[in-house]
């Protein structure tokens, strides 16, 4: 029973720390903020390197995505007679849920993993150490711009997914199964509302691309130097970037369409 007592204070005590560790973690890359503007070289770089290289698998994904929900959409929608409306199921569900939420996903599992293996390889092979020595704030320039260039690529990786869905959605409701293509489009238009749908979208995006950049960032920063804490902590950013991805889509899709 002690024994039992001890192990969860210790890992109280572990969790409560590596928190405060990522809070000031957090605190001292936004601080950041001007040496990017200084050298916004390295900003670019790191979106070519997280967006950029992302794009791929957003594109099929999207499109894919698309295709299942008009498919899904139709059968449903057709057995109460509003065919018609197909265009609007297929945005709304896209831009208020799955471009965000799938974009975000994806994005952790490809860019999130590959941020955490590059930081907790450098932090393995002592670079970061080095450039302390040189007085080079390894924070400010290594990880600064690699959270800021997740912020700004995932809402348009998830804004490039929606659109590849609805033209995917189109294929299908359209081209295969002969849903009027005036009447999806003027549905779409007429019923998705900017602020409602796009810009609350726009807002999850946001809010995802920061948590999984900082936990992806700080995972790498905190691993153990060796592989095998590398590998850890690789694991713990896809897992724990995901399930919080999951709890804030609630947590929002609550405050923004809910009466919480």
């Amino acid at each position: 029973m002690i024994y039992l007592l001890q192990r969860l204070g210790r890992t109280t005590c572990n969790s409560l720390a590596k928190t405060g560790r990522s809070a000031f973690f957090l605190a001292h890359g936004l601080s950041g903020v001007t040496d990017i503007a200084l050298r916004p070289y390295l900003l670019i770089k790191q979106l070519y390197s997280v967006g950029v290289l992302t794009l791929l698998i957003i594109t099929i994904s999207g499109l894919f995505v698309g295709m299942v929900l008009g498919l899904q959409g139709y059968y449903t929608l057709s057995d109460f007679g509003a065919e018609e409306s197909l265009g609007v199921m297929v945005a709304a569900s896209l831009v208020r849920e799955l471009g965000p939420v799938v974009s975000a996903l994806l994005f952790a599992g490809r860019a999130g993993s590959a941020l955490t293996a590059e930081i907790g390889l450098m932090k393995a092979t002592e670079q970061l150490s080095g450039m302390e020595m040189m007085a080079v704030d390894p924070i400010k320039r290594i990880i600064s711009p690699r959270l800021f260039a997740c912020i700004l690529s995932v809402p348009l990786l998830a804004a490039i997914f929606s659109s590849i869905g609805v033209i995917g959605g189109h294929l299908v409701g359209v081209g295969m199964l002969s849903v009027d293509e005036g009447a999806f489009w003027s549905q779409m238009q007429s019923n998705i509302d900017f602020y409602d749908d796009i810009v609350n979208g726009i807002i999850k995006s946001v809010v995802f691309g920061f948590m999984v950049a900082w936990i992806a960032l700080f995972e790498g920063y905190d691993a153990v130097p060796t592989s095998e804490g590398v590998s850890r902590a690789t694991t713990r950013t896809v897992v724990n970037s995901s399930f919080s991805v999951l709890a804030l889509d609630f947590i929002l899709t609550a405050l923004m369409f809910g009466d919480i």
